[in-house]
């Protein structure tokens, strides 16, 4: 058995114990490992025809080479947002240059040509790593014939399908620990301070931040808020901490009522445009209604940065190890999970089936901008 292991999208901790994991079980099995290189984009710039000659896009993976990957975050395969089903001309390899189209920021599918890279390598099952976007095209392979696998990876923890995302639990960790560190300025010069941390257009993290750090309010992305409203909140609670200071936290997909979400520069691959700016922009309507300095952090790659914690080892590396068994037993096209806290499968297509939010009417107080906790009982560990 030829496996071959990618990750896609965004870094985060997790995915180093996950690769470890899918190729010290494989290797106990006897079969090889192939790691491609910055996401898809390893297999784009793998030549069919000259394999040799393109051996930078792929590393052979060993028990060896992959010993102390799990201590540290980020991913030893490196990553990108490529996306070979849509993919400009100019960013072709000088090989497939003649598919592109007259306008080189035309964009072109060459699925065919990754799927004649993974046969020309023998790979037999591809386990690919990532969020929406990176499984969806993993799925679309399989739909065309290649034997794949996947397995959930998202700060935001929005696939659908799964309770459960690698680098979840580390954002969130990390996250409670600046936010605890920042109390010391914000409290000394008597400020309100807003933190600006990840979720596109799902508040998950921010409200697990806001509920484990307690801070007075939590903005998410799924609930446009009013700045008059969020001013006179931060009013109230700055006046009733004993420090004189109050704290914000916003999801960066979050908007104010009536404005658009905040987002700069060109689409990417698969259509996202960069986020980022809702912080400043509350940070200057409080002071604005207010007339109390703000501080203004955006947390960002700091929430990437670093080892994994405890739960983002633990479960990419039971993610690789159970991808792997599944295979031995001739299941593929498929995507490890979590349900009701347990570990289970998903059809490889599941994230395109739905989306992950926030349950607003459960865990979210609209009017009161802070999470809401709901009965318990029965619930899982995360409050998803």
């Amino acid at each position: 058995m030829h496996l071959g292991i990618l990750t896609g999208g965004g870094d985060v901790p997790g995915l180093n114990p996950a690769i470890k994991a899918v190729v010290e079980q494989a290797h106990a099995r006897g079969w090889r490992v192939t790691g491609f290189r910055r996401g898809w984009a390893g297999p784009v710039n793998s030549d069919p025809a000259n394999l040799e000659a393109t051996a930078k896009a792929r590393i052979e993976l060993t028990p060896d080479n992959v010993r102390g990957i799990d201590r540290t975050g980020g991913t030893m395969l490196h990553t990108s947002r490529t996306n070979p089903s849509r993919i400009a001309g100019k960013d072709l390899p000088d090989f497939l240059s003649h598919r592109a189209g007259a306008n080189p920021d035309d964009k072109v599918d060459i699925t065919d040509h990754v799927l004649s890279v993974l046969d020309a390598l023998k790979i037999d099952v591809l386990v690919a790593i990532g969020g929406d976007d990176t499984l969806s095209y993993a799925s679309r392979l399989h739909q065309e014939g290649a034997k794949t696998m996947c397995i959930p990876k998202t700060m935001d923890n929005d696939v659908f399908g799964t309770e459960y995302c690698i680098g979840f639990s580390t954002c969130v960790t990390r996250s409670v620990e600046l936010i605890g560190q920042l109390r010391t300025p914000v409290g000394s010069h008597e400020r309100f301070l807003v933190v600006e941390m990840f979720g596109r257009n799902c508040g998950l993290t921010s409200l697990m931040a806001g509920y484990l750090a307690d801070t007075d309010r939590t903005l998410i992305a799924e609930v446009p808020f009013s700045l008059d409203r969020l001013s006179d909140l931060m009013l109230e609670d700055r006046k009733a901490s004993l420090s004189n200071y109050a704290i914000a936290v916003v999801s960066e997909g979050a908007s104010v009522t009536g404005e658009d979400i905040l987002e700069s520069g060109s689409a990417d691959a698969y259509g996202h445009r960069k986020l980022g700016g809702i912080g400043q922009r509350v940070g200057e309507g409080l002071k604005e209604r207010t007339g109390v300095n703000v501080m203004v952090q955006n947390l960002g790659y700091l929430l990437r940065a670093g080892a994994p914690d405890a739960l983002d080892r633990l479960i990419p590396k039971n993610y690789g190890i159970q991808t792997v068994r599944l295979i031995e037993e001739g299941k593929t096209g498929l995507m490890v999970a979590i349900e009701k806290g347990c570990y289970t499968t998903k059809p490889a297509d599941i994230s395109m089936q739905g989306e992950r939010r926030v349950d607003v009417e459960r865990m979210y107080d609209v009017d009161a901008y802070r999470p809401r906790t709901p009965d318990l009982l029965g619930t899982p560990i995360y409050l998803g």
